[in-house]
């Protein structure tokens, strides 16, 4: 399959990355040709659009990173919402589709809404990235102003937190202080390749109603 960017049609061989200028119009007008549909992922920023066609392994990751996630704030009874997929728009600034997004400290600003204004409403407490193929960019995040963003490339964790005006680079979460998460991370990553996903969210399971 070779990649086709049209009025007419979007076709992109899986794992493909074509980054095309655009204006902020001819962004809307790709997100609206794809429809309902979450392929391609469409980003826009400074004037071009990046579309990127995910290979398996990407959503096998995200799924992945997602549940454990999950499986942390049940264990520590935090409320939370999460969403997935979803579009986060600045007109004429922005668009961008983060893999996970969860709302944490602030899950009661967006609770029952079913559109969020990212003018007006306070961004996802937590975003997660998994970069395959060098789309994901943290740097994407500043616009929303999202405290922090997981970008999990090459089979690694990588925690940025926004300090000022820029994102920096972490050994530790705010919303799990104390908890080594790349080890708990790498061997649930080590688990689900060499079982499932089910296999690893169990084993996690287990380890933290042990300890």
């Amino acid at each position: 399959m070779y990649a086709l960017v049209s009025i007419d049609k979007i076709q992109l061989p899986a794992g493909s990355v074509v980054r095309l200028p655009a204006t902020w119009q001819e962004y809307q007008r790709l997100c609206e040709q794809r429809g309902d549909g979450s392929i391609p992922r469409i980003k826009y920023r400074d004037g071009e659009v990046l579309l990127m066609s995910p290979l398996p392994v990407h959503g096998r990751d995200a799924h992945l990173i997602a549940n454990i996630v999950v499986t942390l704030l049940d264990h520590d009874d935090k409320e939370y919402d999460a969403f997935t997929p979803v579009t986060m728009t600045l007109p004429e600034e922005s668009g961008i589709e983060p893999d996970y997004c969860f709302y944490i400290d602030n899950w009661q600003a967006v609770s029952g809404k079913k559109r969020i204004d990212w003018r007006q409403d306070p961004p996802p407490d937590l975003v997660i990235e998994i970069d395959v193929t060098s789309y994901s960019d943290v740097e994407d995040y500043l616009p929303y102003r999202v405290p922090e963003v997981w970008l999990f490339k090459k089979q690694q964790l990588l925690i940025y937190q926004l300090q000022g005006s820029n994102y920096q680079l972490q050994t530790q979460s705010r919303y799990f202080p104390g908890l080594d998460l790349h080890s708990v991370i790498a061997q649930c990553v080590q688990i689900a390749y060499q079982r499932n996903t089910s296999a690893a969210i169990r084993h996690l399971k287990q380890q933290l109603n042990n300890s």
